[in-house]
């Protein structure tokens, strides 16, 4: 089996993509606890914890290197302070452990802000760091949206490949041709999942009609709670959902509200993991919060299976 290691490894999200390969995860690294416990429910490895502590040499030798490094950082809802930013310096640690192990592949991802931030200054710094520790490197924003999964996420991977493998036509995958809607994805009734029940709800008429043309793959806006702010906004279910989110206020924080059955409500943990494209048998958290922000932090399953596709595709291992 080829071996990978897993940082800022969330609940998994890149061991569930790579155990469709014949791969095998030699370590695993997760600060926070509750996070942590959820990796080790699922799969059966206790994640190492802060990276910055964690000596190179101690971590086993590997043929991939995954991280969905701290994108907070870098992200518009945030203040943006970058590489000066102690969760931004974080891809500094991955660098180290790069020169020390010079694994043959990396897979790496963060949100779709990166690529601006900084007037593009940030993402130059990561190319070059990455090149001078002997890498050829590809990246692209995808969005979940185009690789069978109901959700608007735009996220930005880079996928590198040691000079000597010789990768020189290497391609992300294209978009899928699936239409899919929420609709696919959402429990009947679930308890954990709020209804909103206000006299502050405004639609918009127009919008109300039924589609004529099937599933639209982008979010479709129906109305709003209050003035309309970030986590105020209604969506409907023939339509996808916004992006799921670890942070943000308002009413609908962190999954959004979508009119279902008549009723304005967010969306249950377990909707949320299908819209990551995390299997059913997947154990949650016990607590909603933490199951909210480990989904809003986590990487779309769906699309990483399609990008390891065209990397095992490669013949490099």
């Amino acid at each position: 089996k080829f071996t990978f290691i897993d940082l800022f490894a969330g609940i998994g999200g890149f061991h569930l993509a790579l155990k469709r390969f014949n791969t095998r995860c030699v370590f695993s690294s997760k600060w926070d606890k509750h996070a942590a416990e959820v990796y080790e429910n699922n799969f059966g490895i206790k994640p190492h914890g802060d990276i910055t502590k964690i000596e190179a040499k101690e971590i086993p030798v590997h043929d991939i290197l995954c991280a969905g490094f701290p994108c907070q950082a870098f992200s518009i809802s945030g203040k943006q302070k970058g590489f000066n930013d102690t969760r931004g310096a974080l891809f500094f640690d991955i660098c180290r452990i790069v020169d020390f192990h010079q694994p043959k592949v990396l897979l790496l991802e963060n949100v779709k802000n990166l690529k601006s931030h900084d007037e593009g200054k940030t993402l130059i710094t990561i190319e070059k760091n990455l090149k001078q520790l002997g890498y050829d490197v590809y990246h692209a924003v995808l969005n979940a949206s185009d690789y069978g999964l109901p959700q608007n996420r735009q996220r930005i991977f880079f996928a590198c490949f040691k000079k000597d493998l010789n990768v020189h036509d290497y391609s992300f995958p294209k978009p899928l041709e699936v239409n899919c809607s929420l609709n696919d994805i959402l429990e009947n009734n679930p308890l954990d999942a709020k209804i909103i029940k206000r006299d502050d709800i405004f639609y918009k008429n127009e919008q109300m009609l039924l589609l004529n043309n099937g599933t639209i793959n982008k979010p479709i806006r129906l109305g709003s709670v209050s003035k309309g702010g970030q986590g105020e906004r209604i969506y409907s279910p023939d339509g996808h959902s916004i992006t799921l989110s670890a942070y943000g206020g308002g009413v609908g924080s962190k999954t959004g509200l979508y009119l279902v059955d008549g009723e304005v409500r967010k969306l249950s943990p377990r909707e949320c993991a299908r819209l990551q494209g995390f299997p059913e048998e997947f154990k949650l958290s016990n607590s909603m919060s933490q199951s909210y922000k480990q989904f809003g932090n986590s990487v779309a399953v769906n699309v990483l299976v399609e990008i390891f596709k065209g990397i095992f595709s490669l013949r490099i291992f």
